[in-house]
């Protein structure tokens, strides 16, 4: 059984259809990217994950439970931390984090989890004194302070400096070595390639493509280059029989063959068999980013329209 399950979500709000038709299957200790625009329905979706969002039509399990229906036993297994959560202005993170722990059985060490998020030296701060980084590693706490076997993360790293952004990182991929599954929507493309080991590309309410982040760039079939020079004169039809080239040609003392799927291993390997010896050798690929503009047909842009 999936961890959690989407089937044919549709969610209008007035004349707008925020969700069309969204259908996901998240496996179980996976990290499973949600990336698109700003509209493209990504919050709506994960709010109707967590039970925050009645979908018109569709169906959503987490862990076989309805999120509406096993509200209470849903909040048990699975925690949720959005881009826009609003928190009592006059509590401290410590009485925060020791009231989110006690809605729970089971659940986390409150000073190990302020420590864990870097707020050890404001955990008697009030949250409307903290900073919008600092808000936000509170956000995450909350979400992780019951244990959850499943956890969406809206927008992980909003906010924070770069430090701390990878400190986050590695704290996602310890979840996933413990085994929990975690649901990430992210604008940050480099977060996306590292932390996910799959991704769906949400487009104007529905899904455009799933799969790995190489295997976006792989199936939107764009190009790859190998770049290298030879200390001996090079014959292109080295590269002749290499199903991953498509093209082979001179610039300068530069040998440049452009192709796709594992280019470089394979340029490599036929190189290594015919005894030529690659110097300098580069490899340039396309990026997630790129895969998006030629899956979707638009280039990504996280600056316009508001999130549902």
């Amino acid at each position: 059984m999936d961890a959690i399950e989407v089937r044919g979500l549709h969610k209008r709000y007035g004349d707008t259809v925020a969700v069309e038709d969204v259908s996901l299957s998240v496996e179980a200790g996976e990290i499973y990217g949600v990336l698109g625009r700003n509209g493209a329905g990504k919050s709506t979706t994960v709010e109707a994950v967590a039970g925050l969002q009645r979908p018109d039509r569709g169906e959503v399990r987490v862990f076989g439970l309805d999120p509406r229906r096993d509200r209470n036993r849903l909040r048990q297994v699975l925690g949720v931390q959005l881009q826009d959560a609003a928190l009592h202005a006059a509590l401290t993170v410590r009485e925060l984090v020791r009231l989110y722990r006690s809605f729970y059985r089971d659940g986390a060490d409150p000073e190990e989890l302020i420590e864990h998020v870097g707020l050890t030296g404001q955990r008697r701060t009030r949250f409307e004194h903290l900073s919008g980084g600092q808000q936000q590693r509170l956000n995450i706490a909350l979400a992780l302070v019951g244990d959850p076997r499943a956890v969406v993360l809206d927008e992980l790293t909003t906010g924070l400096d770069p430090e701390a952004r990878r400190h986050m990182w590695a704290t996602v991929e310890g979840l996933r070595d413990r085994g929990v599954t975690v649901v990430l929507v992210s604008h940050h493309m480099e977060e996306v390639e590292r932390l996910c080991d799959r991704v769906a590309l949400i487009e104007r309410g529905r899904v455009a493509a799933v799969d790995t982040p190489e295997g976006l760039v792989a199936r939107a079939g764009l190009e790859q280059v190998v770049r290298f020079r030879t200390a001996a004169p090079f014959d292109p039809a080295v590269l002749d029989r290499v199903e991953e080239v498509r093209s082979v040609r001179t610039v300068g003392d530069q040998v440049v063959a452009t192709g796709s799927g594992n280019l470089l291993h394979a340029v490599s390997t036929a190189l290594v068999k015919a005894d030529v010896v690659a110097l300098d050798t580069r490899f340039e690929r396309a990026t997630l980013e790129d895969a998006f503009l030629s899956l979707t047909g638009s280039p990504f842009d996280d600056a316009s329209g508001s999130e549902r």
